[in-house]
């Protein structure tokens, strides 16, 4: 039903700024650098931060007092503006880079940069397009159904800001720090990023931490459940299901490896039997933990179908601000034109059944990303079951069809790597527009600015994935691309049928144990698929989040306060790092060596404490939270 009580912080009949120049640029801006940011992160460990909050706070910082401006409608078009870079990003690189690696294995060309940046445009706007309609019925008319809690905490950061103080520092603080922290550990070298160990008197068996600020921050905003069962599954792999390969397997030569066990570990260690079998073992239960979430949320796909579809067409022009939306005319005029240039265009690997693949995928699953996440929030929408749900349908009918080989490969990814995009902005979009709905934002308006800045991040990401690669190469220790690298087995998988289908089916079994006795799939699959050394620093980072909610606070606001604080100040890390990721990327790309190792060497305890004094630092913005009031 919908809520004829509800008036918004900023009322219809009351013009404010809202899309201007300073809007429209500074949301740009924040676009790439949370775009390049996520990226870089996404790469490496697989998971990508909500970009919404950081940009409203950084945005109320710049405008207030840097500016001198001060409205919410355009911070909002900021933050609205801004977030699409984070969706774009983690749509792109869930997938794409499995077509570089691809070409690094030279089954086929190497990806332009025009190819990826059109692909995720043209993703990005899909997403924004088949969202749109739904509005009235999942935004307006379950107001007070679906909670969207990014969207409404988005807006409490706005309104708190609007009425009084910003957080902005604690942002730039954070992305100060983790830039300086970055570049002496990966550009200078003063210490290693990555400390690792044999355990010694266990066979098989290894540990070790990248201690990197983005990990420790990725740790607390996830909070200390998630991180919990991340490690939990980094010590499965790493401390029950390695061993047990080298005790048992001895002088048994396993399919992939081509040597036995004992000379594999002999050679590689721990790490050598973590990337011959541990990462199959991970790709079965990631992949189940996925189609797991997606079915759990068949019903609420069914619900969705039936509610939002109703309403489909009462979106039309209003004569009340706050309900203006883009007209029909333009978004089934927009809709089409993509398909079309989907199949048209010849740098993109689609024909006319691609095309059409996309347009049901596409539409089927931008519904269900944005009803999903005003229930359970974006961080936790299953975008890559939904990815490995299109590919492997995709899959299976383009080889059915005659289109299999490496050709079919590029196409089926293409289509995925689409379909991510569209599940990843809708979801994004539909959070936006949620926090217009409370702060009183004209939602066409809001609309153009995330079409604005889908288009800013199709631009950039092209060339930071070109960049990535030609630096360090997907699938290297530095960027694992985990799902992407997920994403590229399924599809060979069933195209070439190549795969240790043993070794991913104990990862499906694996799944399906753990769903039996409900624990969280998706987040412990996760942890037995990545290295410990990524899961290690990120239970670091949740255990400290634990400590500081279970602390003694003087009342809620308190509490939130503290809390709150280092969620910013963890935000800020992870765009530090990502950031001078990209730039020792150009450096690497242009063959400049800042390596000053032989100079000043910490060396490995001296690593760990600095990477101690930096998770110190988060405690302090905590602290620092604690003692102000907004």
């Amino acid at each position: 039903m919908e809520d004829q009580s509800f008036h918004p912080y900023i009322p219809a009949d009351r013009v404010a700024p809202e899309m201007t120049a300073v809007s429209v640029l500074l949301g740009a801006v924040l676009a790439i650098v949370f775009g390049a940011a996520n990226a870089y992160l996404g790469l490496r460990v697989g998971m990508t931060i909500s970009a919404s909050i950081p940009a409203a706070v950084l945005s109320m910082g710049l405008t207030r007092f840097i500016l001198k401006r001060d409205s919410i409608l355009e911070n909002n078009m900021v933050q609205t503006i801004g977030s699409a870079g984070e969706s774009v990003a983690a749509g792109a690189i869930f997938t794409l880079p499995a077509l570089f690696m691809w070409a690094q294995e030279g089954l086929v060309a190497e990806p332009s940069m025009l190819e990826i940046g059109l692909i995720a445009l043209f993703g990005g706007v899909l997403g924004i397009l088949f969202m749109i309609p739904l509005r009235r019925a999942l935004i307006v008319k379950e107001h007070g159904v679906l909670a969207y809690p990014e969207g409404q905490a988005c807006a409490e950061v706005l309104i708190a800001g609007e009425e009084g103080g910003t957080k902005a520092s604690t942002v730039f603080a954070g992305l100060g720090i983790a830039a300086f922290y970055k570049f002496i550990a990966d550009g200078l070298k003063w210490f290693p990023s990555e400390v690792h160990t044999e355990v010694p008197g266990y066979k098989g068996a290894g540990f070790g931490l990248d201690i990197l600020p983005a990990l420790a921050g990725v740790g607390y905003i996830c909070g200390f459940k998630v991180s919990s069962y991340m490690f939990a599954g980094g010590v499965l792999a790493w401390f029950v299901i390695m061993p047990m390969i080298a005790v048992f397997g001895g002088s048994a030569v396993l399919f992939p490896a081509k040597v036995t066990v004992t000379e594999l570990f002999a050679e590689g260690g721990s790490f050598a039997l973590w990337s011959t079998y541990i990462r199959y073992i991970g790709a079965g239960a990631v992949l189940t933990g996925g189609l797991i979430g997606l079915l759990e949320s068949l019903p609420l796909i069914i619900r969705t179908f039936h509610d939002a579809l109703g309403d489909f067409g009462q979106n039309g022009a209003s004569t009340l601000r706050t309900e203006q939306n883009l007209s029909m005319k333009t978004l089934i005029g927009g809709i089409l034109f993509i398909i079309a240039a989907l199949w048209a265009l010849p740098m993109i690997p689609l024909n006319a059944f691609g095309a059409l693949l996309v347009a049901v995928f596409g539409f089927f699953f931008a519904t269900v990303s944005s009803r999903m996440v005003g229930l359970i929030g974006s961080s936790n929408n299953p975008v890559s079951g939904m990815a490995i749900a299109t590919l492997l349908v995709s899959t299976l009918l383009l080889k059915n069809t005659g289109n299999d080989g490496a050709m079919g490969m590029v196409t089926a990814i293409s289509i995925g790597g689409i379909i991510c995009v569209v599940a990843a902005i809708a979801g994004d979009i539909s959070q936006d527009l949620k926090t217009g709905f409370l702060v009183g934002a004209t939602p066409k308006k809001q609309q153009i600015g995330e079409i604005l800045g889908v288009i800013c991040s199709a631009i950039a990401i092209g060339s930071i994935m070109y960049l990535l690669n030609s630096a360090w190469g997907y699938g290297s220790a530095e960027l694992p691309a985990p799902q992407a690298m997920l994403m590229k087995m399924v599809v060979e998988g069933v195209m070439l049928g190549n795969l240790p289908w043993n070794l991913v089916l104990i990862g499906v079994f694996l799944s399906l144990a753990m769903w039996i006795l409900g624990i969280p799939v998706l987040a412990v699959a996760i942890g037995v698929y990545l290295p410990i050394h990524l899961s290690a620093p990120i239970m670091v980072g949740g255990l400290l989040r634990r400590y500081m909610e279970s602390r003694n606070f003087a009342d809620a606001a308190e509490r939130t306060n503290c809390v709150q604080s280092g969620v910013l100040y963890s935000s800020g890390l992870i765009a530090g790092e990502g950031l001078i990721g990209i730039l020792l990327a150009i450096l690497a790309v242009m063959d400049l060596d800042l390596d000053m190792s032989k100079t000043i060497n910490l060396g490995n305890v001296g690593g760990l404490v600095v990477f101690a004094l930096l998770v110190a630092t988060i405690y302090a913005a905590c602290q620092k939270g604690r003692k102000s009031r907004p």
